[in-house]
């Protein structure tokens, strides 16, 4: 990943945001071995409808899950995209790789 292709540190941010809350990272989990509906969701979690929405939804505006409808069902899973994007930038900024930014902080 090159100095270009870094996402924005807004999108980022949201990412990290999106990935700070514990339930948020539980429902991240369970996606992570298939495909969910929100109803199975909701079991596993032990949540209430409204909040498990909410987090849904912060998940959803950062990228990190996609949804589809069938019938009065709703299912989520994880977006493999943006999963990849995240695993590229912790990697372009691990120590020693500088991510490009060379020039504003240390090598000029």
């Amino acid at each position: 990943m090159t100095l270009s292709t870094l996402p924005q540190h807004s999108v980022a941010a949201q990412w990290f945001h999106a990935l700070s809350d514990e339930t948020r990272l539980e429902i991240v989990e369970l996606l992570s071995h298939r495909e969910r509906c929100v109803c199975e969701l909701q079991d596993n979690l032990d949540a209430a409808q409204s909040r498990l929405s909410f987090h849904l939804k912060t998940l959803k505006d950062a990228g990190l899950v996609t949804d589809r409808r069938e019938g009065r069902w709703i299912y989520y899973q994880l977006n493999r995209e943006t999963l990849d994007r995240i695993g590229a930038f912790a990697q372009a900024v691990k120590p020693g790789k500088h991510a490009g930014s060379c020039a504003r902080a240390c090598c000029d």
